[in-house]
C-alpha cells in the first residue's frame, strides 16, 4: 500500500463535509464573519432554503483585493497568529476552514471593498478562482453562494427537505440576532422577508420579534456575576413552556453555544416549576475572560469546555431561582381579543413591556369603580361573600371530613395545619414574612365542583387547585424533614414488620445506609423480613407503616441511588399521595387555613409535578367579559 499526499482540492472538501453540513452551516459561518467585520447591518437572501442560492450582505469592515484571495485559502485568517491567540478567541471565526470549505462544495461570488478604494470581485468554483474584476466602493462584504453541493452529490441526500432546511436555517438568524440585539438582521425567502430585527439594542424587543410579543410581557430579566463570570438575560414565566430544549439559549462572549451543565442548571433554578417534559424559554448571555472557555473542541464551534464549569453551573441556578423569588408567578387570565369588523378598523397600541395596572386601564377605558368599592378587608368579606355551597352543604362537607370512612382523610387534611405550626414555633416574624408576599392574602368565598376554592381581594378573583396546593404544601415540608441529617425519632408501641422478595431484600441490605441517614433503621427480622421499632417524627400518627412502605418501595424501585434524588421522589410522592383529592368538600374555614399555609410555601405557584396551583382573575379582565368595559 502506497501512502499519499491528497490533493488541496480533495483536502479541502473533506473540510467542507466537517464543517459544512447542510445549507444553515454556510449560513452560519457567513453571518459570524460578517459578525467579526463589525457589520451593524447584516442581510441574509436565500432561495430554496439555501439550495439554489444564499446571499449574505453586510456593512462592515470589507477586504482590500490582496486579502479577498487570501480569505479563500485554508487556514488562512485574520483572528489570530500565535499560539497563545487560540486560547484567548474573542472572535466567532478563528479557524480559517469556512470559505475555503464553502468554496469548494459551491460556486461562488464575492464583492468586498473597504470603502477606500474600488472594489474586488471574485468568481470561484470548487474553490478555485476563475475571474476577478473590479467593482463599486461600497464598504462591506457580499458574499453569494449558489449550487451548494453541486459537486459532491452524494451529500444532498443528506439534506432534507425545504421546509426543514428552512427551519435550521430561521432557527440560526434567531439566536444570533438574540446574541447581538444592536445588529440588524433581515432574513429574505424566495423574495419575502420572513424575519427581522431593529438593530435598536433592546433585547426584548427582539424576543418579541421571534417569540411574539405575549411571550416577551412574560419574559423576566435577571442578572448575576462572579469573580469570574458575569451573566444576564431573560427567562420566561413557569406559565409559559415549550415540549423540548431547544428554546433554551445561551451565548458566550456573543456566540451560541450548547453545553448540558448549563442547561441542567437552568432547569434545576425552575425545580417544580415546570410540569413534567414541559422546558422553559431562557436567554442567557455570559462574559468570561476567554482564556476560560475552550472553543476548540469541534469543527462547528458549538460544543464548549469551560475551565470553571461547577462554579459557573452555581451561578447560573442560584441567580434565576433568586430572579423567581423576586416575582409573583401567578398566571393571569387574559381575555383573548375578539375579531373586528370589516368596516371597524382596530387602533394600533403603543409598543410598550411595562404593564400597566388594573386602575391605570380603568380610568383609561372611563370604568373606574370608586377606590371603596375596591378595598377589601377580611370582615367585609366574611360578612358579605355569599358562600356559593349553602349550609346544607357545608354540613355535608363537615361530615364527610370526620366520618369513620374518612378518619384517614381527616388526618391528611388537617396535617397541613400541624406542619405549618411546627413551622412557626421559634421563628421570628422575619422568617415568616419571607414568602408570604409571593400570595397575597386571600379570602375564600366558595368552592367549585369540590375540587377548586374559590377565593378574591382587592386584586381580583381567585382559583386555586386544592389538591395541587396542598401537595405543594406538604412537599416542601417533607423535603426540609428528609434534607436534616439528625431526625428526631418516635418510639412505636407495636414494631413495623415488613417482608420482602429475596432480590428487594438484597437491594436493601445494600442500601441500609441511606435509609438510616432519613431515619428508617432496619433490624433483620427473620428470612427477607426486617423489623422497624422507630420512625421519624414528622410522620403522621397512625399512617408510620404506610408512610414507611413508601419510603423503602422508592429506595427499591430506584434502579441508582442518588441520595438527593431519591429525597426529591420521596417528598414528591409523600405528598400527592396524602394530599386532599378532588370532589372533596372543604368548610370555609378550612379553605382559608389552606390559603394561609400556602402562603408560607416558597414556590406556592406550581405542584411539585409543575401543574398551576392557582389562577388568577384581574377585574380589569373581568368587566371587559360583561362589557362593563369597552
Amino acid at each position: 500500500m502506497t501512502i499519499r499526499q491528497l490533493s488541496e482540492q480533495l483536502t479541502n472538501k473533506i473540510a467542507a463535509g466537517e464543517v459544512v453540513e447542510r445549507p444553515s452551516s454556510v449560513v452560519k459561518e457567513l453571518v459570524e464573519n460578517s459578525i467579526d467585520a463589525h457589520s451593524t447591518h447584516i442581510k441574509i437572501e436565500i432561495e430554496e432554503a439555501g439550495l439554489k442560492t444564499i446571499k449574505v450582505i453586510d456593512n462592515g469592515t470589507g477586504m482590500n483585493e490582496a486579502d479577498s484571495k487570501r480569505s479563500f485559502l485554508r487556514h488562512a485568517t485574520s483572528k489570530i497568529r500565535y499560539d497563545a491567540d487560540l486560547f484567548r478567541i474573542q472572535s466567532l471565526g478563528f479557524r480559517g476552514e469556512a470559505l475555503a470549505s464553502i468554496a469548494s462544495v459551491s460556486k461562488v461570488t464575492l464583492k468586498t471593498s473597504t470603502g477606500e478604494e474600488a472594489g474586488t470581485i471574485l468568481y470561484l468554483e470548487a474553490g478555485e478562482i476563475v475571474r476577478e474584476t473590479k467593482g463599486d466602493a461600497r464598504k462591506g462584504t457580499e458574499i453569494t453562494v449558489e449550487q451548494l453541493f453541486y459537486n459532491t452529490p452524494a451529500r444532498l441526500k443528506y439534506v432534507k427537505s425545504i421546509h426543514t432546511e428552512l427551519g435550521h436555517i430561521t432557527d440560526l438568524v434567531n439566536r444570533y440576532a438574540l446574541a447581538h440585539p444592536s445588529i440588524r438582521f433581515e432574513l429574505m425567502h424566495n423574495g419575502k422577508r420572513i424575519f427581522h430585527t431593529s438593530g435598536s439594542n433592546n433585547l426584548l424587543q427582539v424576543i418579541a420579534n421571534i417569540y411574539g410579543r405575549q411571550v416577551a410581557e412574560k419574559m423576566l430579566h435577571f442578572s448575576g456575576e462572579s469573580l469570574d463570570f458575569q451573566m444576564d438575560g431573560y427567562v420566561a414565566k413557569p406559565e409559559v413552556t415549550r415540549a423540548n430544549r431547544n428554546y433554551i439559549s445561551c451565548f458566550v462572549n456573543g456566540r451560541y453555544i450548547r453545553n448540558h451543565a448549563i442547561t441542567h442548571a437552568i432547569l434545576r433554578a425552575y425545580d417544580t416549576l415546570l410540569p413534567i417534559h414541559r422546558f422553559p424559554i431562557v436567554i442567557l448571555n455570559l462574559q468570561l475572560d476567554p482564556i476560560l472557555v475552550d472553543v476548540n473542541v469541534h469543527p462547528t464551534k458549538l460544543e464548549v469546555r469551560f475551565s470553571k464549569e461547577q462554579e459557573l453551573t452555581t451561578l447560573v441556578e442560584k441567580t434565576i431561582r433568586e430572579t423567581f423569588q423576586q416575582h409573583v408567578l401567578i398566571p393571569s387570565i387574559k381575555q383573548t381579543r375578539t375579531i373586528t369588523r370589516a368596516k371597524e378598523r382596530p387602533t394600533q397600541e403603543a409598543f410598550s413591556f411595562t404593564e400597566r395596572t388594573t386602575d391605570q386601564q380603568a380610568r383609561q377605558q372611563g370604568g373606574m369603580r370608586n377606590e371603596e368599592d375596591r378595598s377589601f378587608k377580611r370582615s367585609h368579606l366574611k360578612n358579605e361573600a355569599l358562600y356559593n355551597n349553602g349550609s346544607e352543604h357545608v354540613h355535608e362537607s363537615h361530615e364527610s371530613i370526620t366520618s369513620n370512612d374518612n378518619e384517614q382523610d381527616a388526618q391528611i387534611t388537617f396535617e397541613a395545619e400541624r406542619v405549618v405550626n411546627e413551622e412557626r414555633k421559634g421563628a421570628t416574624t422575619k422568617e415568616l414574612g419571607r414568602h408570604v408576599d409571593n400570595i397575597p392574602p386571600l379570602y375564600p368565598i366558595g368552592q367549585l365542583q369540590g375540587t377548586y376554592i374559590l377565593a378574591q381581594n382587592e386584586n381580583g378573583f381567585y382559583m386555586i387547585d386544592q389538591h395541587a396546593a396542598q401537595e405543594r404544601i406538604k412537599y416542601e415540608y417533607y423535603k426540609r424533614k428528609l434534607k436534616e441529617p439528625e431526625t428526631a425519632l418516635q418510639q412505636l408501641l407495636m414494631p413495623l414488620i415488613f417482608e420482602f422478595t429475596y432480590d428487594e431484600a438484597i437491594y436493601i441490605e445494600r442500601h441500609k445506609d441511606i435509609l438510616s441517614a432519613i431515619g428508617i433503621e432496619l433490624e433483620p427480622f427473620g428470612t427477607n423480613t426486617y423489623a422497624i421499632r422507630a420512625c421519624p417524627d414528622w410522620i403522621p400518627k397512625g399512617l408510620e407503616e404506610t408512610f414507611v412502605r413508601d419510603i423503602i418501595n422508592q429506595v427499591v424501585e430506584m434502579q441508582t441511588i442518588d441520595i438527593g434524588k431519591l429525597r426529591e421522589e420521596m417528598a414528591i410522592t409523600m405528598s400527592c399521595k396524602r394530599s386532599i383529592k378532588a370532589n372533596h368538600r372543604l368548610t370555609e374555614s378550612e379553605m382559608a387555613r389552606l390559603l394561609d399555609d400556602l402562603r408560607l410555601t416558597v414556590d406556592p405557584y406550581t405542584c411539585p409535578h409543575g401543574r398551576p396551583v392557582i389562577i388568577h382573575f384581574t377585574y380589569y379582565e373581568i368587566e371587559k367579559m360583561f362589557k362593563r368595559i369597552m
